[in-house]
């Protein structure tokens, strides 16, 4: 058959298309899709009226869809912000006050949560529902903050994993229970939070119990949440061995607020240990990442890691970096940047105006309990500067002056003796200390040796009324005559003299080693 042949058949045929009569969908779509706009315009103003218009959007639906999920979603954010949490309560109010007319309360966010969830099986996509549900937890999350809020958080967390757990999206299941394991953490259930991590553990490890690389994220996450509640009980030694496998997994890409965690807290477990070196860099790494991550703790660890260069007595600017120097002037941190000025500047009045005029900066437990340390190597440094003139001093003198009390001064003097800085000796009785200077013992001992070698060369040279007689007795061929040495006028005139500087001389060393033993 050639080819016009069949266009001529063809158009002999009458094919009838079937179209769907798709007028009143559309419509109804339309409806529903002004609706949700005209709900959003009115949620800054008038909050609660935008709630009851969400609210209304799934009833105009015949099937369940992405309209009727995204009014719900904007609905349960609304009700959250105003407080609108659950009815659990209301059954037992309403069987008390059976009597009395009451209007019931619209149903809460708890319950539109559970009727978003039914949406997730079928009306929108998996990735869709799982990007959804979980920005709705993290907002949940972030704006809890007393009893009633967490309570519904907790709910909302059960709801999730109890919907999800016959699915196969295990990456939103092990989402949702390190969001609740973080929930216990902040509310101090560390028993719920070890079970809990346990399980979690047993999720992220392969059949023969290692660690699966391909959850290394997780992994992160949990020992993050792990090391957390083992500073918080100080379990350094479950600590210190968390943050070391923390450190070797390198299987994942976290978010550096995960590693800012992380490394804070093994910044705290170096501190406990004294070793502020370790101190420093962790919390410099910790300040980097929660800076990145764009986190407001950024300003805790850089106080933190500006106490650690003042522990380690560093002359090092802390905000000489480039990480750290734009906020140099941060009012935020500006007691920590004056501290730190006057701790290197060995100037013990401005450094205790400063803790006097900013009390906040103790409000800090962490700063508070190493805080002292610092003040202690400020005031110590003071009376060493203080004292180095002297040779007699008073511990009120001391006190005075640094502006401490007296057991304090003590306490300082004492430890500066046994370390060997200062040679000294305390009447604790008459409140007063005598300096033992090293350089004058010296000096004195050199004295007396140069005493005792000059009184030796006197006793041979001189017999202590004169010459020896022999040295000046004349030999064979000399020019006096015998006998005339004994009569010889330079003899009688030289023993006078030598006697007298003999005696001046031993005055001399008499007076400069009493005026050197202070005598």
């Amino acid at each position: 058959m050639s080819d016009d042949d069949f266009m001529q058949d063809s158009g002999d045929e009458d094919y009838d298309f079937e179209y769907e009569d798709a007028d009143e969908d559309e419509s109804g779509d339309i409806g529903i899709e002004n609706k949700y706009y005209n709900a959003k315009q009115m949620k800054v103003d008038n909050p609660e009226e935008a709630v009851d218009e969400f609210l209304g959007i799934p009833p105009l639906e015949q099937d369940k869809s992405d309209w009727g999920f995204k009014g719900l979603k904007q609905a349960i954010k609304l009700e959250f912000k105003l407080g609108r949490y659950s009815d659990v309560s209301l059954p037992s109010i309403l069987g008390y006050y059976s009597h009395m007319e009451l209007t019931p309360r619209p149903v809460q966010a708890v319950e539109h949560y559970r009727e978003l969830l039914t949406y997730v099986k079928s009306a929108v996509t998996r990735n869709y529902s799982e990007k959804s549900i979980n920005n709705m937890l993290d907002y949940i999350e972030k704006g809890s903050d007393d009893a009633q809020a967490y309570q519904c958080m907790e709910e909302f967390y059960s709801l999730t994993l109890h919907s999800f757990q016959n699915t196969n999206n295990e990456r939103l299941w092990l989402k949702t229970n390190i969001k609740l394991a973080r929930l216990w953490l902040e509310r101090k259930d560390y028993g719920q939070l070890s079970k809990k991590v346990r399980e979690l553990h047993r999720a992220c490890q392969r059949e023969d119990g290692s660690d699966d690389p391909s959850k290394g994220t997780y992994l992160l996450e949990l020992y993050a949440l792990e090391i957390q509640m083992y500073a918080e009980t100080k379990n350094n030694k479950r600590l210190k061995a968390l943050y070391q496998r923390a450190l070797r997994v390198r299987s994942a890409v976290p978010h550096p607020k995960i590693m800012g965690i992380i490394r804070e807290c093994g910044g705290k477990m170096h501190m406990s240990e004294e070793n502020w070196e370790e101190a420093q860099s962790d919390f410099f790494e910790s300040f980097r990442n929660y800076d990145e991550a764009g986190s407001m703790q950024r300003i805790q660890v850089l106080k933190y890691l500006v106490l650690t260069t003042m522990l380690m007595k560093s002359d090092i600017n802390p905000f000489d970096s480039q990480e750290t120097k734009p906020y140099k002037n941060d009012p935020r941190i500006s007691a920590m940047t004056d501290l730190v000025d006057s701790f290197q500047r060995d100037d013990i009045h401005a450094y205790e105006a400063v803790l006097s005029k900013h009390p906040d900066v103790l409000a800090d437990p962490f700063i508070a309990e190493n805080i002292d340390e610092v003040s202690r190597n400020m005031r110590t440094k003071a009376v060493l500067k203080l004292i180095a003139p002297y040779t007699r001093f008073s511990l009120k003198f001391i006190s005075k002056h640094i502006k401490i009390a007296v057991p304090e001064v003590l306490d300082i003097l004492s430890f500066l003796i046994l370390d060997k800085k200062l040679n000294a000796k305390i009447d604790q009785e008459n409140g007063t200390v005598v300096v033992e200077s090293a350089s004058d013992v010296e000096r004195l001992r050199a004295l007396e040796e140069w005493g005792s070698s000059l009184g030796s060369l006197w006793q041979m040279a001189l017999n202590g009324e004169g010459f020896r007689a022999d040295e000046f007795s004349p030999g064979p061929g000399s020019m006096f005559p015998t006998g005339l040495g004994d009569d010889s006028p330079c003899r009688h005139a030289n023993e006078p003299a030598a006697a007298q500087r003999g005696e001046r001389q031993t005055k001399a060393y008499s007076q400069a080693k009493r005026r050197l033993l202070g005598l």
